[in-house]
């Protein structure tokens, strides 16, 4: 579909909301368009959502704006509508929640809070990451409603000479919980690694610059076991 220019805003407006989502600033932040997307074809008004790693707070703002009911939860609090939680452990009964979003860390690339117990603190070399994430892709399973959806944003990692397919390896062990629905591949915009030195450094070590994430769409089977 193209758009003239002039009317570009009116239609990030008319199909994305006319609000700010979240803080651009946040480390890793979720771009509003994924989580306005996702809600439009997988929820209705007055669905639960839950965001286990809100962040920011992008999911709870799209949310709001679409009449859905959210909660949101993370270890670092930037904002009073955010719960103090780990992903781990979620607070809610099973079987109750209509949807759930999920941008969860894909290293220890970033600093994403001070509490020792941030997955984001764990290398995605180490086994226990993929450990550790699995324990919240089984509290989502446990939580969300059967035949209900998923979505789980993460990339791969490529540092030192080395690439690391996180994403994939995580797909590994979500498929223990959920069906696969769909891959997408999210285009990262004004990264730092789109200039001339990491274009020449990529040529050098042969590497390609990582320009995606992946956002893996998964349901919930209806005769899921968690014993």
């Amino acid at each position: 579909m193209q758009i003239e220019s002039t009317t570009l805003w009116d239609f990030l407006r008319q199909n994305y909301g006319d609000k700010p989502h979240g803080n651009n600033r946040y480390n890793s932040v979720t771009p509003a368009m994924i989580i306005w997307n996702l809600l439009q074809r997988y929820t209705k008004e007055g669905d639960l959502v839950v965001d286990p790693m809100c962040g920011s707070g992008t999911t709870i703002d799209v949310a709001k704006e679409l009449n859905r009911k959210v909660i949101g939860y993370d270890l670092n609090i930037v904002r009073p509508d955010v719960i103090k939680n780990d992903s781990r452990r979620i607070p809610l009964q099973d079987n109750s929640v209509d949807f759930v979003f999920i941008d969860s860390p894909y290293s220890n690339n970033i600093k994403y809070s001070n509490d020792e117990k941030c997955i984001g603190k764990i290398s995605c070399e180490s086994e226990e990451f993929y450990n550790e994430l699995e324990k919240t892709a089984s509290e989502i399973a446990r939580i969300l409603k059967p035949d209900k959806v998923m979505g789980w944003v993460i990339a791969d990692q490529w540092i030192k000479r080395k690439f690391t397919p996180a994403g994939f390896l995580v797909w590994q062990r979500l498929e223990k919980y959920f069906e696969p629905m769909d891959i997408v591949c999210l285009t990262r915009h004004n990264q730092t690694s789109n200039t001339g030195i990491w274009h020449d450094r990529a040529r050098q070590y042969n590497f390609y610059l990582r320009g995606f994430k992946y956002l893996f769409i998964m349901k919930k089977p209806e005769a899921l076991s968690l014993k």
